[in-house]
C-alpha cells in the first residue's frame, strides 16, 4: 500500500511562491494517477491540478492555470506543486490524492489515497 505525505506549506506574502511535495512510500509510485486538491475553511473540498503516471499529461483548476504548475519525478516517488504569484484566496489545507491506473480526473471521489494535508496561508 502506497503512503502519502505532503510538505512544503507554510506561511508566505500575497505575490509570493511555494513548493509543495507529495512523497510516496510503500511501492512504487510510477504506476500512480496523482491530484492536488485544496480544502479552505468553512468551504469543500475544491480540485486543483492533476497530472498523469508518467508526467506527459496535466490538467489544471481555472484559476489555477499560469499559476500552478504539477509535476513528477517518479525515480524519487515525488509528485510537486509549484505555486507562483499567490493571493490570500489561495489559503487553505492543500491535500495529495492517487489512484492506481487511472485516468487525470478532477473528481476527488476517485482518488483512493489520501495524504494528510499541509496549510498554506497567503497573507494580504
Amino acid at each position: 500500500q502506497v503512503q502519502l505525505v505532503e510538505s512544503g506549506g507554510g506561511l508566505v506574502q500575497a505575490g509570493g511562491s511555494l513548493r509543495l511535495s507529495c512523497a510516496a512510500s510503500g511501492r512504487t509510485f510510477s504506476s500512480y494517477t496523482v491530484g492536488w486538491f485544496r480544502q479552505a475553511p468553512g468551504k469543500g473540498r475544491e480540485f486543483v491540478a492533476a497530472v498523469s503516471w508518467n508526467g506527459i499529461s496535466t490538467a489544471y483548476a481555472d484559476s489555477m492555470k499560469g499559476r500552478f504548475t504539477i509535476s513528477r519525478d517518479n525515480a524519487k516517488n515525488t509528485v510537486y506543486l509549484q505555486m507562483s504569484s499567490l493571493k490570500p484566496e489561495d489559503t487553505a489545507v492543500y491535500y495529495c490524492a492517487a489512484r492506481d491506473r487511472g485516468l487525470l480526473s478532477r473528481s476527488s471521489g476517485v482518488y483512493d489515497l489520501w495524504g494528510q494535508g499541509t496549510q498554506v496561508t497567503v497573507s494580504s
